[in-house]
């Protein structure tokens, strides 16, 4: 793809976990690549499956890494969820098997959270799953409650190995009451159309950096974005060839972007 000196401004959104960090530690060129951003003016968000923490926890997790990211320039699934509830049913109600930063962006939509004849259950991650809530999300589904779930990954990273994570969750739910639950986290293409829409900016101009295949590049791709995969995550060179897609160029990380943000498929092409 060329970009000519004309064009508008690109705008990025990425993936957290894999693209910027490894669970704790900083991804080696992060920081230098979101300080060019910054000191360019290029509008950015940062984006996560992960419903757990609100905008502002995460922002203090990724200062511990060494990365100054505000609030605004954090997007979560939690917030794409409680955006698309406050569209399809201003002011609903909802029974949560969540954290914080799924119940804090609901309670700011103006959602009551109750567990009497609630018009949706909604899902999200935590590392505290209850059998009694679970249990009671089931009840609630099979009496009528509409089903929703922040994003639809099966397991989540830890230092010991795998977790179960919402989309294991849910499948139980699922299995109990037969319905399937609405996703709204990647690889559904409305949570990028929503993070487009907070920092105000147009997918003709906008790309996705992320580590995974089957969720940030097909999430982009439908969200009609260009592509930048990053081999500091989950998916390899190899991997990629397994897919009938492909993102609009390869790159080792995000440090090879340094440089040529402003234009970011001048150079970094040749390195696809």
């Amino acid at each position: 793809m060329t970009k000519t000196a004309d064009q508008t401004q690109w705008t990025y959104l990425m993936d957290m976990d894999g693209v910027l960090v490894h669970e704790e530690h900083l991804v080696p060129g992060a920081d230098v690549f979101l300080a060019e951003l910054a000191s360019n003016e290029i509008p950015y968000m940062v984006l996560t499956n992960n419903s757990i923490r609100t905008p502002r926890d995460l922002r203090a997790r990724l200062l511990n890494s060494g990365l100054d990211i505000p609030e605004k320039s954090i997007w979560t699934s939690a917030l794409a969820t409680a955006t698309f509830l406050g569209n399809q049913r201003p002011h609903g109600s909802a029974y949560v098997v969540g954290e914080s930063g799924l119940t804090t962006a609901l309670h700011d939509i103006g959602y009551v959270l109750t567990d009497s004849d609630p018009d949706y259950v909604v899902l999200g991650e935590t590392r505290t799953y209850s059998f009694e809530a679970i249990t009671t999300a089931i009840r609630l589904v099979e009496r009528g409650s509409r089903f929703i779930a922040t994003n639809p990954d099966a397991t989540g990273p830890s230092r010991d190995g795998s977790l179960p994570a919402t989309g294991s969750v849910a499948a139980l739910i699922t299995k109990a009451t037969g319905r399937e639950p609405y996703y709204v986290g990647k690889p559904n293409a409305l949570m990028m159309r929503s993070a487009l829409r907070a920092i105000g900016a147009h997918s003709a101009n906008t790309l996705m950096i992320g580590d995974r295949m089957d969720t940030d590049i097909v999430c982009g791709l439908e969200a009609g974005l260009q592509t930048i995969l990053v081999m500091t995550g989950i998916s390899t060179r190899a991997s990629v060839e397994l897919f009938p897609y492909r993102p609009t160029i390869v790159l080792e990380s995000v440090a090879d972007l340094v440089g040529t943000t402003t234009d970011p498929f001048r150079e970094a092409t040749n390195n696809s």
